[in-house]
């Protein structure tokens, strides 16, 4: 079996003062997707040290902003940082990495790509939207080709977007609201229903509403579930066949937690 686990850290170091440290010792997972990393690379070698982990992070160009990795208990064969986009939002929110599995039954070895993503938030009727929409089509043409080449692949992170009704718990009153907006969720649309990728959280979660994955640290939004499920594991076609649960590790109390987001944690028979 082999643990998947991503999640919007908002800061590695802010995420281990408050308790990420403890949750990676309790929850062992092989593989974390980390988005919001906020950290150069040698700070995030510090919580995740070399010989205990395989890195893959890019990180933000502007200091404290943005960054994602890959932190990998298997060896990584290759690494490929970040899309080719043009696009100023691109910087530290894409990275690959092919992970090494074990060969099965004295089989061929094999290869496991992952990916950990990050897509801005936006602002509906903003510049900030139109970078959205532009890096969305780069992340698009990228899942079409990881499509296209099959195997065993997940993207997975923070995407920014609640896909139907029940994946936001006040969805009437987003419904003008980047991170809901009608272009926003078509996007998704076109990676399940053309790409053929799997929303492993809704394919394994249940029908829903829920379960969440963010929640406004202001008023009462966690303690009464006013959440977004906007952190998703997308698989292929054989990995999701590969999967055999998925849970969102929501905090058992508001103080308790060590991000406004929880991770969202997916068991493979790999």
């Amino acid at each position: 079996m082999l643990t998947i686990a991503t999640a919007n850290v908002n800061g590695i170091r802010a995420a281990y003062k408050k308790g990420m440290g403890a949750w990676v010792e309790s929850r062992r997972p092989d593989v974390l997707l980390l988005q919001e990393v906020r950290a150069p690379d040698e700070m995030v070698g510090e919580f995740l040290p070399p010989g205990e982990w395989d890195l893959a992070h890019e990180a933000c160009e502007i200091k404290g902003r943005a960054g994602v990795a890959i932190a990998s208990r298997l060896p990584m064969s290759a690494i490929r940082i970040g899309l080719a986009t043009g696009v100023p939002v691109d910087t530290g929110r894409w990275v690959e990495a092919d992970l090494e599995l074990p060969a099965v039954d004295g089989g061929a070895p094999r290869t496991l790509t992952v990916v950990s993503a990050y897509i801005h938030s936006g602002q509906a009727g903003t510049p900030k939207m139109d970078e959205k929409y532009a890096f969305l089509d780069h992340v698009t043409a990228r899942l079409g080709e990881l499509a296209e080449a099959g195997g065993l692949t997940v993207v997975a992170g923070d995407l920014n977007i609640a896909h139907r009704n029940v994946d936001i718990k006040n969805w009437k009153g987003n419904l003008k609201s980047a991170g809901f907006l009608p272009e926003e969720r078509a996007y998704l649309d076109r990676w399940f229903d053309d790409l053929g990728w799997t929303d492993l959280g809704r394919r394994l979660g249940g029908d829903g509403p829920g379960p969440y994955t963010w929640w406004s640290w202001r008023g009462q939004a966690f303690d009464n579930d006013a959440g977004w499920r906007i952190d998703y594991q997308l698989t292929t076609p054989d990995l999701t066949d590969a999967a055999v649960s998925i849970e969102v590790d929501r905090a058992a109390a508001w103080d308790e937690r060590w991000s406004d987001h929880a991770p969202l944690v997916a068991t493979y028979d790999l």
